[in-house]
């Protein structure tokens, strides 16, 4: 059957045809696993694309082998930019569901079918599969009690609450692709990812799933890395969203500690007669950086205004 004008099928072509699904693998020197990744994924959906992102081995020419379509990044640019290249694609194919897992073999692509029966009936437009709503988890204690930070920070931009903010083994619709635009290049991807969808109206919903991490290299990365790419993609949404409680209300009570401390500095001078170079340092300190967090707020909150009028 022909597309309409403008390439774009109309509703009533939509519902003669097969809901295309797709599976989007980030990808870096996983030579070890990609193909079987790949295999097992292509069981359950249309097409696989893979996005080498930079890898100095294999991946590239297994995936491409095995079927898939593979998309180079010429050097190592991170995780949110190999996811920001794999929705482009998918948006280029017509893509009804996108589903994302991690090329390492630490998600089961057997579990597709139940990440994407939901998006397929209209219930969500974003689906997680989380590794808390089920007792087979092999995630180590100190990454339980990380994740459950990071998911503390992030879900305190929405009112729907996600169990396991940092999963990578999601299901996206067409509508969840085009509403969310990508702008992290690290690991904090997955987080600004749900973190926008809070703030466009697009609909989250969890399914459990199983993860494995015994036996399984490479499969996370560095914990401390991990949670400084979040912390640091926390801090750049924030920014953009609430500059004023980001920056505005850190910045006052630093500018006000500061002055408090000058008041303390000329207490002790006129009452002792003694000069408190040390606190007095402080206090500059202090005071410069309060009124630099302000403006920046007063800046970025014009700059928000000025945006969303234009």
């Amino acid at each position: 059957m022909e597309p309409s004008k403008h390439g774009v099928l109309d509703t009533g072509e939509r519902k003669l045809l097969k809901p295309l699904v797709v599976a989007a693998i980030p990808a870096y020197n996983e030579e070890k696993t990609i193909a079987r990744v790949i295999l097992l994924a292509r069981r359950h959906v249309d097409r696989v694309l893979v996005c080498d992102d930079g890898s100095r081995d294999l991946t590239a020419s297994l995936a491409e082998e095995l079927g898939a379509d593979v998309i180079r990044h010429g050097k190592n640019l991170g995780k949110g930019a190999a996811f920001k290249s794999l929705f482009g694609k998918a948006l280029e194919l017509a893509a009804d569901v996108v589903v994302t897992l991690d090329a390492d073999g630490q998600h089961d692509p057997g579990e597709i079918p139940h990440l994407v029966k939901p998006v397929l009936s209209g219930d969500a437009d974003v689906v997680v599969g989380s590794r808390f709503l089920t007792g087979n988890n092999e995630m180590p204690l100190y990454r339980r009690f990380g994740s459950r930070v990071l998911n503390g920070l992030v879900n305190r931009f929405g009112e729907e609450k996600v169990s396991d903010t940092q999963s990578g083994f999601r299901a996206y619709n067409r509508k969840a692709l085009l509403e969310i635009d990508v702008t992290a290049q690290g690991i904090g991807v997955d987080s600004e990812i749900l973190m926008k969808a809070y703030g466009n109206d697009v609909k989250i919903k969890e399914v459990p799933i199983s993860c494995r991490f015994k036996g399984v290299e490479g499969s996370t990365y560095n914990p401390l890395r991990h949670g400084l790419d979040v912390f640091a993609s926390i801090i750049r949404y924030a920014s953009q969203r609430r500059p004023l409680l980001t920056f505005g209300l850190p910045g006052s009570v630093i500018l006000a500690a500061g002055l408090m401390l000058f008041v303390y500095v000329l207490q002790i001078y006129f009452t002792t007669g003694q000069f408190a170079i040390g606190y007095m340092f402080v206090s500059m300190i202090a005071t410069v950086v309060g009124v630099f967090a302000i403006f920046t707020a007063i800046i970025l909150y014009t700059m928000a205004n000025l945006m969303q009028k234009t």
